[in-house]
């Protein structure tokens, strides 16, 4: 393919530097399904490098204190923050996600994760005990583990990215990052802003390039005790193979196939703008999105009706447009993959009440060929369908009926995710007893994605393995060790 001289070329950074790489690979912008940057495709000599420039970096930074490294995470907040409309378009150009979600949530969050880190970092105390029969103190003193590698994904690029880089370098580690192949830009523009924040050299190292490739250079170097991973269930089943024999340490946050139920003494005023949201934000490429809903059979039809009518009124298009509501899919093969699982659900006899195949797609002429699908909305699915099963982090969500509370908790159970679930009841009593039920690492009931950072966020059985959050951050990125005294 013949490239342009106005393509956007990234180089990777390296101990504080930028570093050319012998082969690129095209990154396309989601929106025109045109090539508009080249990213490095690096390997086992890149990751090398970068872990060598952490490795190094690794004496100096561990020995700071608390606050002085709180001081440089709160100057490089500041200095995104700054330059918060940048990343903001860059973040939608990359992604395909509108400009509105950019500016509102990805980029701010990705500020906040510096300042809450930089914060907590500097209220955590360790334990201590007296053995006075013993003469004896035992105390706990928590130190940083080396060099973490951390590898996210493609969906919240930024906002994923700094919410693994804030906590490891908080706690004193160095680290090598690898976002995804396909949206890599605003990890790169962040590089610009380390040194000017104070991060020392080596401290923050990114390596661009494929999981196949870099990832997996990574996960198999041996000297990066510590892996976190934002993914595929699949993805996650290698980086454990691949890392057993180091024994390093994981923290995997997976896949989901979020179920939402819905009780007929729900408020829908409330329930149903929330619902659109969690079903069809950011595309509903966010691993807390709802793609299973459960209504109680007295109010189903009323509330499929009103939600098949307010889904019909978001606008795909130009991600730039402030207008928008739905941007474009992350790439050509995952719009294709995601049309496949309505075309199943048809197949299967299921309705498809809006959206891909029943509501056409009008488009501004310069997005004719990027990869947008409306908000589909499939009714009479059967619970074994795939996609009622699989996770299709698309924006496409399957309403069921249900009868009663017992019969609807074994029903969003029977999957093999486990990582967000909403309830929509006005029963106190109720919400407790089936948010205690639910196999699921994180329940809302009455709203949705409102997040404390301080609590634990991670999933149950295939939606990862560990928590993440300020004293679970803390856990996972420190090595404990305890000190017994006699006296």
């Amino acid at each position: 393919m013949a490239h342009s001289k106005d393509l956007l070329v990234l180089e990777n950074f390296i101990g504080g530097k930028f570093v050319s790489c012998s082969s690129y690979i095209d990154s396309y912008n989601p929106s025109t399904g045109d090539v508009y940057c080249r990213v490095p495709d690096s390997g086992e000599e890149e990751v090398e490098a970068a872990v060598k420039a952490a490795q190094d970096a690794f004496p100096d930074w561990s020995s700071k204190s608390p606050l002085e490294r709180s001081q440089i995470l709160n100057k490089l907040a500041d200095l995104i923050e700054q330059d918060l409309e940048a990343f903001a378009k860059a973040e939608s150009k990359d992604q395909g996600k509108t400009i509105t979600f950019a500016r509102t949530v990805d980029i701010p969050r990705a500020v906040y994760n510096f300042r809450f880190f930089a914060s907590s970092i500097l209220h955590h105390v360790t334990e201590c005990t007296e053995m006075a029969t013993m003469g004896c103190v035992h105390y706990t003193s928590r130190a940083p583990v080396g060099v973490a590698g951390l590898i996210s994904p493609w969906n919240l690029p930024l906002y994923l990215l700094t919410w693994k880089i804030a906590p490891a370098i908080a706690c004193g580690n160095t680290v090598v990052a690898k976002p995804s192949e396909m949206t890599s830009v605003t990890a790169w523009m962040m590089c610009k802003l380390l040194d000017k924040a104070g991060v020392p050299h080596g401290v923050v190292n990114v390596v661009f390039g494929t999981g196949a490739k870099a990832g997996e250079a990574l996960v198999c170097h041996p000297n990066v005790p510590l892996i976190s991973f934002t993914g595929s269930t699949l993805t996650a089943q290698r980086i454990m193979e691949k890392s057993a024999p180091h024994c390093k340490r994981l923290s995997l946050e997976l896949g989901g196939k979020n179920p939402a139920i819905i009780f007929d003494d729900a408020d829908l005023s409330q329930c149903i703008p929330t619902t659109l949201k969690s079903s069809f934000a950011n595309q509903g490429e966010i691993c807390l999105c709802t793609s299973r809903i459960f209504v109680q059979r007295g109010i189903y039809s009323e509330f499929l009706k009103w939600f098949v009518a307010e889904a019909k009124k978001w606008k795909a298009g130009n991600p730039s447009d402030p207008t928008v509501s739905v941007g474009a899919l992350i790439s050509k093969e995952h719009l294709e993959k995601v049309r496949s699982y309505v075309k199943r659900a048809q197949a299967e006899g299921a309705r498809v009440l809006c959206g891909e195949g029943v509501d056409s797609l009008d488009l501004p002429a310069g997005n004719k060929k990027g990869y947008f699908m409306l908000p589909t909305v499939i009714a009479e699915v059967q619970d074994e369908s795939c996609c009622m099963q699989e996770e299709i982090f698309g924006p496409v969500t399957c309403v069921v009926a249900f009868d009663t509370e017992e019969e609807v908790i074994k029903r969003a159970n029977s999957v093999k995710y486990g990582l967000a679930a909403t309830v929509w009841s006005s029963n106190v009593g109720r919400v407790h007893r089936v948010a205690r039920r639910l196999q699921s690492g994180l329940v809302w009931t009455n709203c949705w994605l409102i997040r404390d950072l301080n609590l634990p966020f991670g999933g149950m059985k295939a939606s990862g393995i560990g928590r993440e959050g300020a004293k679970d951050s803390y856990e996972f990125f420190t090595e404990v060790k305890t000190i017994t005294i006699k006296h």
